[in-house]
């Protein structure tokens, strides 16, 4: 069996319980996605994680606020998966949650550095390009339009790169 054929990755929609591919849904089927998403740029702005002068000082180690943000997130993190784990809690819709090990790959680490070079170099990751663009800062559309390039990039050569 070729490593391509079971690659799921691709595939998330079927995970997705309240989607049929022979259904339409409604307009209004993705605004829980937007109210979300709106409240996830607002409260990155009161948290000042969007802030380039925050995410600088992080990258010169002169501030704890953002390792402490991300240190946080973390332990929550963590704190999440060991519930999920000791109690066997399922989805919304019933479904057991399988947290399967991931495999460490050489390539993580190389994409790690790159992220985290793009980060310092533009003070922005994925999540905060939004909210930042919304705050007026649209310069940052440079770098969204950027990370929509590099998504399609690794896209393409997907196939040749270590995984």
């Amino acid at each position: 069996m070729h490593p391509q054929d079971t690659d799921t990755d691709f595939e998330v929609r079927s995970l997705d319980p309240g989607y049929t591919t022979d259904q339409n849904p409604p307009w209004w089927h993705n605004t829980k996605y937007l109210i979300g998403g709106i409240i996830f740029g607002i409260v990155l702005t009161k948290a000042e994680v969007i802030s380039w002068f925050r995410i600088q000082e992080m990258f010169r180690l002169q501030s704890f606020h953002m390792f402490g943000v991300i240190g946080s997130a973390v332990v929550v993190g963590a704190l999440s998966v060991f519930i999920i784990k000791k109690y066997k809690l399922k989805t919304v819709s019933g479904e057991a949650i399988d947290l399967s090990p991931k495999s460490f790959h050489k390539g993580q680490v190389i994409g790690g550095l790159l992220f985290g070079f793009g980060w310092a170099m533009t003070g922005a990751c994925p999540g905060p390009l939004f909210a930042q663009i919304g705050t007026g800062a649209t310069v940052i559309i440079v770098t969204l339009a950027s990370a929509i390039a590099g998504t399609w990039v690794y896209g393409w050569l997907r196939e040749k790169l270590p995984h």
